[in-house]
Parts: C-alpha cells; sequence; structure tokens
C-alpha cells in the first residue's frame, strides 16, 4: 500500500507526522513524503523540516494520499499546479484525506464538493465556499472515499480509524498501542464546545502570530 504524504512550506508538523507514525506501521505500507521539489520542508514555525524524498511530479498515484494543513495552506490555494497534482492523484487513491487546513486544499481542488468535511475550528465556516458541508462536531468525518479530520491531533485519530478499515481492528489497536496513544491531558480546553471564552481569544492570539 502506498501512502503519499503532501509537503509544503509552513505545513504544521503534527499534522503530517502524527498520521505517520500510525499508518507507517500498517503491514504493508510504503510512505513516501513528496513535496513541489526533493529536499527539506520547513514547518510553520521554520524551526524543523522534513526531508521530501519525491517531487510531486516522481508521484502520479497512490493508494492513500494525505494532505496535512497549516499557516502555507493559504499560499497553496491558487498553486493550480498543487491542485492539479491532488486532482490526478486522487484519481488513483483508495482513500484521500486530510488533517486541519488540508481540508480547504482538497476544496479548492473540487475535490469535496456535496461531501461532508471538517478542519481546523478557526477556518470551519470556509468550507461552504468549496461546496462541502461542514460539520464542527466531529474528529474524523468520512464520506465516501474521503477522510477529513479536523484540527492537528485529531489527525492520530483519523490514522488509528483508516488503519482498523484497512487491517483490521486489532491491527490498529495493536499500532495504539506501540504508540502508546492514550491521551489523559491536564486540561479540558481542547475544542470549542469545552474551552473558555478566555482560552478561544488566546488561541485566536496565538494563530494571528
Amino acid at each position: 500500500m502506498r501512502i503519499a504524504i503532501l509537503l509544503y512550506p509552513e505545513f504544521t508538523t503534527l499534522d503530517a507526522v502524527g498520521p505517520y507514525e500510525v499508518l507507517s506501521r500498517i503491514p504493508g505500507a510504503e510512505v513516501v513524503f513528496t513535496a513541489a521539489e526533493r529536499g527539506p520542508v520547513r514547518n510553520d514555525l521554520g524551526s524543523l523540516a522534513i526531508t521530501a524524498d519525491a517531487a510531486l511530479d516522481e508521484v502520479d498515484s497512490a493508494d492513500l494520499l494525505l494532505v496535512p494543513g497549516g499557516p502555507g495552506t493559504q499560499a497553496q490555494l491558487a498553486n493550480e499546479a498543487l491542485l492539479d497534482w491532488l486532482r490526478r492523484v486522487d484519481a488513483t487513491t483508495t482513500w484521500t484525506t486530510s488533517v486541519c487546513t488540508g481540508s480547504l486544499l482538497l476544496g479548492a481542488a473540487g475535490l469535496l464538493k456535496g461531501r461532508r468535511a471538517t478542519t481546523h475550528w478557526g477556518v470551519l465556516d470556509r468550507l461552504p465556499a468549496y461546496g462541502a458541508e461542514p460539520t464542527g462536531t466531529e474528529r474524523v468525518v468520512i464520506d465516501g472515499k474521503y477522510a477529513i479530520a479536523a484540527g492537528v491531533s485529531a489527525g492520530i485519530d483519523l490514522a488509528l480509524t483508516l488503519a482498523g478499515v484497512i487491517s483490521g481492528d486489532t491491527t490498529a489497536q495493536a499500532i495504539q498501542l506501540l504508540i502508546e496513544y492514550d491521551p489523559q491531558p491536564p486540561y479540558t480546553s481542547g475544542s470549542m464546545a469545552k474551552a473558555s471564552p478566555e482560552v478561544v481569544e488566546a488561541a485566536n492570539r496565538l494563530m494571528a502570530r
């Protein structure tokens, strides 16, 4: 099973690496990180890079495509070469997936028209512009072959969900145990439904930095 993970400048690290830690452990998985050019691609903080081992023109198909989000999404929404690549690879996939604002890229490529989808809470209201039906109540939304995760950490839930569908519940749970994914956060402010107005305001300030 070939898994292609897209990289572009200012992607959010966990959007890509969280799902990678799960999906790469599915038996038979072969993961390739791909970007416009081979080489290191810097994350949204500029302090970490992941190496793209293949350029986009070297990846013409995938069983599973993963599109991460991040502040760099905005600049890519008008990148017709990237959007064309998404459409071409999507035509070959069993699963087309995104994390966080990566769903906006799928939307801009015309892949979410008439489909339920989600994204980071801060841009959820932008999905209808791409013909998608937004839902802010689910961390993972599956509509046909499109599996869409909400913000950042939800990508791990997405990957475990797909691992269960692809390789069975036991394998998915074994991967969960292997990475010891057993969230016990010290706070309960991880969603808009739980966060106080003060915390939401602080989060918005962080996003604006």
